[in-house]
């Protein structure tokens, strides 16, 4: 992990990302409020979720980086790190992940793609049938864990935790647990999640940035 301990600031470009976060979530639950599948997001969903069969044992790994458990393992990591902040805003950022998650589907219900697409979804490993869909938990968290993270490692490794993320969404899809918009505004509410809680917490500061000194005992 790199920055200084010492020197912390808050972006605007993670005001931006909020925002933007919570416009796609929005946007997605105007297209799903009555529960449908459009025909565009079906045609998406058959392309990623019809891949053929061999790639499971490939993608079923990155399915787990978004299982909840992993904001709290993080978290004793950045603690032991003596990252305190990071380690905060990941136990804040789960905590978050299972609130919202649940406030978003008691607004809009849509079932599992074995409901909602039907027989023609292909359902693998132990997905289930039919429950609440809309947003994937699983998109919540590994996008608020990377908003989070992101700022602490070097600039070359950047790119691989949006990969990541990605991986998580294609995987989600492909396996027949979600239709694509159901892990896109999970995405975007993770993203809201992490860029709130990186404005709250604060980042490392970089070389050439305005930094304002934090005087916490904890930093």
């Amino acid at each position: 992990m790199t920055g200084d301990p010492g020197a912390w600031q808050r972006r605007s470009a993670d005001a931006l990302a909020a925002a933007a976060g919570l416009v796609v979530l929005a946007a997605g639950v105007m297209a799903v409020r009555d529960g449908a599948v459009p025909a565009w997001e079906r045609s998406v969903f058959e392309a990623v979720n019809g891949l053929p069969g061999w790639l499971y044992p490939l993608l079923w790994p990155f399915q787990q980086l978004g299982v909840v458990i992993w904001g709290p393992v993080l978290a004793l990591g950045a603690a032991i790190a003596r990252r305190y902040r990071l380690a905060w805003a990941l136990v804040a950022a789960t905590i978050a992940k299972l609130v919202l998650e649940r406030v978003v589907k008691a607004a809009v219900t849509r079932e599992r793609p074995g409901t909602s697409i039907g027989p023609d979804a292909e359902l693998r490993g132990d997905v289930d049938v039919a429950g609440e869909s809309f947003v994937s938990g699983h998109a919540v968290m590994v996008a608020a864990i990377a908003c989070l993270v992101v700022p602490y490692v070097p600039r070359r490794w950047r790119p691989l935790a949006w990969v990541l993320v990605a991986a998580v969404m294609v995987g989600r899809v492909y396996v027949g647990a979600h239709n694509p918009l159901d892990v896109v505004c999970g995405a975007a509410l993770g993203v809201a999640i992490g860029s709130c809680l990186n404005l709250a917490f604060g980042v490392p500061a970089g070389a050439v940035a305005t930094v304002r000194r934090d005087v916490s005992p904890s930093a």
